[in-house]
């Protein structure tokens, strides 16, 4: 594979995404808090900080990283003023290189003002934040069921193989929803054991391949915004 792809628990729930290359090179992507990337890292290199919103989940460990390795971070253009300093400003079509890996920007606004996805079409992966979790999607917190329904559907282009790395382990509670809205579901189901044993064996329900979220969410299978809109304010009660 060109590149090693790590979660790294953060937080309650959160994970940061470490990125290496065959020679080395590193990137994390959205660190929620500096202490567990510095356990894994220890005294090796980072080279790199992706940003895919703003909110302190995301980004408070930033600082410490960038002032123990000397990382450049990249963040998206809009919404600057609410983000840690930052070396890169990033938004829709921009393709950053971690050595001879290239990462595209997407823009994906909904869930935040601003969120961008990072995608490396050569694995395929893609980090797409809080924008899209397995068997669910990000809340409403800044922007429309237009805007985050259109971010969902930025990732239409990409194969079923990609790897789903998301910002969050919520996989299990998405499930529960994912049931009561389409219990009948045959792949839905047999995700819902997989996620089980995964848990039971204390390992991560992510990443997860593209192509599975493609026919077990709710929030991708839904056929048109007002749908999405709907089961969006569902899944708020739930």
């Amino acid at each position: 594979m060109p590149l090693d792809i790590k979660p790294i628990p953060v937080l309650s729930d959160n994970y940061a995404w470490l990125l290496t290359t065959p020679k080395g090179e590193r990137a994390i992507v959205d660190p929620g808090e500096a202490g567990p990337i510095l356990d894994e890292i220890g005294d090796g290199r980072l080279d790199m900080i992706l940003l895919t919103h703003h909110h302190a989940d995301h980004t408070a460990g930033t600082e410490a990283l960038r002032e123990r390795y000397g990382a450049q971070v990249y963040e998206p253009r809009q919404n600057q003023e609410r983000l840690p300093r930052l070396d890169h400003a990033v938004e829709e079509g921009d393709v950053v290189s971690l050595g001879n890996t290239k990462i595209q920007v997407l823009s994906t606004p909904g869930h935040a003002v601003g969120h961008v996805s990072y995608v490396v079409a050569e694995v395929p992966v893609l980090f797409c934040g809080d924008v899209l979790f397995s068997l669910g999607c990000g809340r409403l917190l800044e922007g429309t069921a237009q805007e985050l329904f259109d971010s969902l559907h930025r990732y239409d282009s990409l194969p079923d193989s990609t790897l789903v790395c998301a910002g969050h382990e919520y996989t299990r509670s998405n499930l529960a929803f994912a049931l009561h809205v389409d219990p009948e579901n045959a792949a839905l189901k047999a995700r819902a054991g997989e996620v089980e044993r995964l848990l039971e064996a204390g390992r991560p329900t992510l990443p997860v391949a593209l192509g599975v979220e493609r026919r077990t969410n709710p929030f991708l299978l839904a056929p048109d915004v007002a749908t999405f809109a709907r089961l969006r304010r569902e899944k708020d009660t739930f």
